[in-house]
């Protein structure tokens, strides 16, 4: 126990509350929207209800391991976003998402397969490219021979060793040997075969007819392999889509090649039958994710199963969004001699078939440490690091719905809500007042600096990791006035006690505090426990109770330490209100008093 003579320094514990406050505020009024407007859940507010009906290659329904295997990845995905409030449902062979607000994308964005795969660029075409050009020379007159580097037409993304050893170019700069921007750039030559990836020996795809252009005249369209009849089965029409896709898009054949680049940079703006669904051990050619580039790809090198972590963040000298890679086991020695022995080509990062980026290799990146760049937004790169950090689906999806979810309690439960709550605090406020008088005050003053301090907390929650308040959260924020209000009924009851004993108001209050303060934190560390726990065991709309209870908790210890025992510890030394009429503690004064009379007149005896 702490001596009643240490020094105690009230207006600091003060000051320290009132910067925080008011720091928080600074951050409510001046950051983001600007707007002191927590984010309502989908019971307050409404939100997007997506619907992702899963596909497999052959046609057969989806397994239910598989389904519950993906329903919790996609809730990774949604704790990864920030994302409270959220819902993932199995329905048949459907998972059905639900989040909060009316922007739908960020709900289709979680039912990415995410089957990332790392492939070299052999060639790419603008997507809707005039056909017609001869074999072996694509529109525009570049080279289309495959086995040779092509580019995109532009300035390509770049990829760097996000710490390059001293010495080398700065990101952005002419690599080794590379000509300086606006320079025409020589012929590349023929670039080392990197390693297949997985090694095991690809499956021979399904054969499709191969069309034999005219010299100069237009190309045939590709006849793929005849379906079945409208009458079968629609999972097995999607297998042989899949199939005929894999015949046409990943065929080693060279005319081939030529002629899906062609026949694919016209149908760019359609949906990919083959997402998700492409082999690895085969060339692949595919569209770029912003639809304006064709690539034909060579096989995959790495897989996304072999990255270890991945973030994202701005990148100050190219001043971008970028998305950070760490590879882990033998991928980063892999992508280390590869890159240092493809320094000056393209390599494509394919997410789900599609080409996420092509940067250009500057330096050999040893370590596994790897930027992806491609015009990405805040939210784009923040969505891509965190469908790649969670791992792939095992299954493939499609969305087939998305609808608006109209708010299933609405603002009259807030509303009800909001009452209950501050009856809840004026009774509480009112007990305090009668029972305490003064040192009721004192606990109205803390009640209210401890509100202040949440509802700005909750604000800035919602506005940087997208927490949702639903009415379960504001029973937790209920529930926590009473938490916060046991740990004043321990403080002044503390002092009542030392007032008992003999002492004074004023040497009371110190040596009260330095045994409540135990108490107090005793209790909230298990309090804090129990919501911790309930949180990760929870799921749904229970969280938001754990996680405003859990906020309560923490609050209460702060404003308990930087407001409530300043405060008390300042009317102690004042002469007006060591008063027993005003504090409320003549009762138990009388008591002392009698005690000593009584101690007294037994010693006289």
């Amino acid at each position: 126990m702490a001596s009643s003579s240490a020094p105690v320094h009230p207006y600091r514990y003060l000051t320290l509350f009132l910067v925080l406050l008011i720091g928080a505020y600074l951050l409510v009024f001046l950051t983001g929207n600007k707007q002191a407007e927590p984010k309502l859940g989908i019971d307050l507010q409404g939100g997007t209800r997506v619907t992702l009906t899963a596909r497999t290659p052959d046609g057969s329904p989806p397994t239910r391991d598989a389904l519950i295997q993906a329903q919790e990845i996609i809730g990774d995905r949604v704790n990864g976003l920030g994302v409270s409030g959220s819902e993932v449902v199995i329905d048949g062979d459907n998972l059905v998402i639900t989040v909060p607000g009316n922007d739908s994308s960020e709900a289709r964005n979680l039912g990415q397969t995410a089957r990332l795969y790392i492939r070299p660029v052999i060639h790419a075409v603008p997507a809707g490219a005039q056909q017609g050009a001869p074999p072996g020379q694509a529109p525009g007159g570049a080279p289309g021979i495959p086995g040779l580097p092509g580019g995109a037409p532009g300035q390509a993304p770049e990829i760097a060793d996000p710490e390059p050893p001293a010495g080398a170019p700065a990101p952005g700069a002419p690599a080794q040997g590379e000509p300086a921007q606006g320079e025409p750039a020589p012929a590349p030559g023929p670039a080392p075969q990197p390693r297949p990836y997985p090694e095991e020996p690809a499956p021979t795809p399904t054969p499709a007819p191969t069309p034999t252009p005219a010299p100069g005249g237009p190309a045939p369209s590709p006849t793929p392999t005849p379906g079945p009849s409208a009458n079968a089965d629609p999972r097995q029409q999607l297998a042989q889509r899949i199939t005929d896709e894999k015949a046409l898009r990943q065929s080693a054949d060279q005319q081939i090649q030529l002629l899906a680049l062609q026949f694919q940079a016209t149908r760019c703006n359609d949906t990919d039958v083959l997402a998700g669904n492409d082999d690895p051990n085969l060339p692949l050619v595919t569209c770029s994710q912003d639809k304006k580039t064709v690539y034909l790809l060579d096989k995959s090198i790495i897989s996304g199963e072999q990255i270890e972590t991945a973030s994202s963040g701005l990148d100050t000298q190219r001043s971008e969004y970028v998305v950070d890679l760490q590879f882990k086991g033998d991928a980063t020695t892999i992508w280390g001699d590869f890159t240092a022995a493809n320094v000056g080509t393209q390599t494509a990062f394919t997410l789900d078939s599609q080409v996420v980026s092509a940067p250009q290799i500057n330096e050999p990146i040893p370590g596994g440490r790897t930027q992806i760049t491609g015009n990405f937004t805040q939210d784009s790169a923040r969505e891509l690091a965190n469908v790649l950090k969670y791992g792939s689906l095992p299954l493939s999806f499609e969305s087939s719905e998305a609808e608006t979810v109209s708010a299933t309690l609405g603002l009259t439960s807030l509303r009800a809500g909001l009452i209950a709550g501050a009856i809840g605090l004026g009774l509480v406020l009112l007990y305090a007042l009668l029972y305490y008088r003064v040192l009721g005050l004192l606990t109205a003053l803390s009640l209210i600096a401890s509100g202040a301090m949440v509802f700005a907390i909750l604000v800035l929650l919602g506005r940087y990791i997208n927490y949702t308040l639903d009415l379960a959260g504001i029973a937790g924020l209920i529930i926590g006035i009473g938490t916060t209000a046991d740990s004043f009924v321990v403080f002044f009851e503390r002092i009542k006690d030392e007032i008992r004993e003999g002492r004074s108001f004023r040497s009371a209050v110190p040596r009260g505090w330095a045994r409540a303060r135990k108490t107090i934190l005793s209790g909230n560390a298990v309090s804090f426990i129990a919501a911790a726990v309930l949180y990760v065991l929870a799921v749904g709309q229970v969280k938001g109770f754990a996680f405003t209870l859990g906020l309560t908790t923490i609050l209460d210890v702060v404003v308990v330490f930087l407001v409530t025992w300043p405060l008390v510890y300042l009317s102690s030394k004042s002469a007006r209100l060591t008063k027993p009429g005003l504090n409320g503690l003549g009762a138990v004064q009388q008591i002392a008093k009698e005690r000593r009379a009584a101690a007294a007149s037994a010693g006289t005896r």
